[in-house]
């Protein structure tokens, strides 16, 4: 059974709520206000994230976003329960890990006797299309909520790309930018053009030195996510040394 309530996809078969909701939370999704945590109650809700291998290997990341990913992850799950939220989290080396994100719903669904599922609308298509497949198997509710943290909803794309016989970006962009005035001047772009990637494409001056990077240096949670990655993905492409991207939250 699909239902469709505005921003919100109802699937799978109604059922009398037990224990609470399963809230899943992605390792792209890792927001404060995300869609999928408004209405919580940390008296009988769970959030499960999971580090899984599929999500890693279905093609050979880099080893650096992988570390990346996996200790964002890990620091918000952290900020989460420190908030009195319970939390199951799946890691990679998890003996029971399934591989997947719908293999850890399901999972989770048989070790409790959760009333439903709430998460936000996935991002990538083919973790998109895995999902509403397990939507369509599970007798539990799964409520699909519409990923509001971008300006142009997915709802609002498939509207502009309805009647289009191709789908050019240039196009859709130019009516974004008319619709929200974002780099707009009036009516007109800012700049005077709508774009400028011939000027992109141009070579580096000559003696123009780039400004070395901002590096954050990694704490015990981000050393113990690289070492996990290159005891487990260690085939990847990538160097690991030099690591200092951000991995958490401003507070």
């Amino acid at each position: 059974m699909v239902e469709i309530k505005g921003a919100v996809s109802v699937m799978g078969l109604s059922s009398t709520p037990a224990d609470g909701t399963l809230r899943l939370v992605l390792g792209d999704q890792l927001s404060d206000g995300l869609s999928a945590l408004r209405g919580l109650d940390p008296a009988v809700d769970v959030v499960l994230m999971a580090e899984v291998r599929d999500e890693a290997t279905y093609v050979k990341h880099h080893k650096q976003k992988i570390a990346l990913v996996f200790a964002a992850i890990r620091k918000f799950a952290a900020r989460l329960e420190g908030r009195g939220v319970t939390v199951r989290y799946v890691r990679i080396d998890d003996p029971a890990n399934t591989g997947s994100i719908a293999g850890e719903l399901g999972r989770a669904l048989v070790e409790h006797p959760f009333g439903d599922v709430v998460m936000t609308e996935c991002g990538e298509w083919r973790l998109a299309e895995a999902l509403l497949a397990f939507t369509k198997l599970t007798k539990v509710r799964v409520e699909i909520r519409e990923d509001d943290r971008f300006i142009c909803s997915l709802a609002r794309f498939n509207r502009w790309a309805a009647d289009k016989k191709t789908l050019t970006m240039e196009f859709f962009y130019r009516e974004m930018r008319r619709e929200t005035g974002l780099l707009m001047d009036g009516a007109d772009p800012a700049g005077s053009q709508w774009n400028f990637d011939k000027d992109n494409r141009s070579g580096l001056a000559r003696g123009v030195v780039p400004p070395r990077r901002m590096r954050i240096a990694p704490d015990s949670v981000t050393r113990e996510a690289m070492a996990d990655v290159e005891r487990l993905f260690g085939d990847h492409f990538g160097e690991l040394d030099g690591f200092g991207r951000p991995t958490d939250l401003p507070v």
